[in-house]
């Protein structure tokens, strides 16, 4: 299986593990509003590696990932959900990974 030319890595920094188990929003800004393009759960390794959505229907634009924060912690969430917006403007991997506690959260370009 190829990875997605939109994957993701979340780590929990609160306990030096893998976020498992993390509901993930994919949507695609169209005028001036998000459309969800899919959904998905990070695996054991706290990964999204491919969307059921084929990949060359990923084109150009502006991106949402919308990480569900307080499914995954629970109560002890300061924030219910991480938007991490970005553009795909070009054909290169587009990595995005997110550190997570239960009072914050970071997000960087990976590779």
């Amino acid at each position: 299986m190829t990875k997605s030319p939109i994957t993701s890595h979340v780590l929990d920094t609160a306990t030096g593990q893998p976020a498992a188990g993390l509901p993930v929003q994919l949507s695609r800004l169209e005028g001036e509003t998000w459309q969800t393009v899919d959904e998905a759960i990070t695996d054991a390794d706290g990964r999204i590696m491919t969307w059921r959505v084929p990949d060359q229907d990923l084109g150009f634009g502006t991106y949402r990932l919308r990480f569900q924060l307080q499914s995954y912690l629970g109560d002890s969430a300061f924030y219910p959900y991480a938007d991490v917006v970005f553009a795909l403007a070009d054909e290169r991997h587009h990595h995005i990974p997110l550190l997570l506690s239960p009072f914050g959260y970071s997000t960087y370009r990976g590779s």
